[in-house]
């Protein structure tokens, strides 16, 4: 059953007990079916609701996203976060960033290429970047998948997971499609849309990165991987944070 989840499979993803996700069967709240006498999650449909579920708590409230935007920034080690991945994007060829659901980066770009370097200096280009990595935050999948940026090029993103909440991504990026360098009329259109002069597009319209099906598909997991190392080293932190603060409150009695 491929497409269906065990309960160990969904334990390890909210990270509850067994009891936890029994209770939430019989509340309705989350698909499950009944296979003979064992419940099994359809893979489909539990992606989609944890996106749903995610989405809301994130966008529940002004305040409420404040809070949890500040608690990343707050336990991001970022230098330690940054070295990590300057070596994988290094070792990949290709550029990594790390950003909110918003699609604010909380890092600098690793590697990055000259035609996002010149996004970067181009306010309305930057914006509509990291609307791009936004859409991508939304997007229901939980698993990497390329898709293409206002600049033409190709991304995929990989989730950072803090408990049962999304807190942030890892981006791969600024790979050429099969048709790049793109036609003048569509190079036009992309300064157009950005806002960026078409000479200085034309210039840097090259300086991006070339890999085939084969490479890219050798990629797609190393996103994910990276987001899981960033998770663990957020959840450490938060845990210590957390002990932190209940030796001072006891130190206060």
């Amino acid at each position: 059953m491929a497409g269906y989840l065990t309960t160990r499979q969904v334990q390890d993803i909210l990270q509850v007990d067994r009891t936890t996700i029994y209770r939430m069967v019989d509340r309705g709240s989350i698909p499950a079916v009944k296979v003979g006498n064992q419940w099994r999650f359809p893979r489909a449909e539990v992606e989609t609701w944890l996106h749903m579920k995610s989405s809301s708590v994130i966008g529940s409230s002004e305040v409420r996203h404040s809070h949890e935007s500040n608690e990343v920034v707050r336990l991001l080690p970022r230098e330690c976060v940054q070295q990590i991945q300057d070596a994988f994007a290094d070792a990949l060829g290709v550029m990594i960033l790390t950003t909110d659901m918003d699609g604010n980066p909380l890092t600098r770009p690793s590697n990055a290429c000259g035609l996002y370097e010149l996004a970067t200096r181009v306010p309305d280009a930057n914006r509509h970047c990291m609307e791009a990595w936004a859409a991508m935050a939304r997007n229901p999948s939980m698993q990497p998948i390329f898709v293409e940026t206002p600049l033409g090029l190709k991304c995929a993103r990989g989730l950072v997971r803090v408990g049962s909440e999304l807190s942030a991504m890892v981006v791969l990026g600024c790979i050429a499609p099969k048709d790049w360098p793109p036609t003048l009329e569509r190079l036009q259109d992309i300064s157009v849309y950005l806002g960026v002069d078409p000479s200085l597009l034309e210039a840097q319209i090259e300086q991006v990165f070339y890999l085939d099906d084969n490479e890219q598909r050798r990629l797609l997991p190393f996103v994910q991987r990276i987001a899981d190392v960033i998770a663990h080293i957020i959840t450490e932190r938060k845990q210590l944070f957390d002990k932190l603060e209940s030796i001072s409150e006891l130190s206060r009695i």
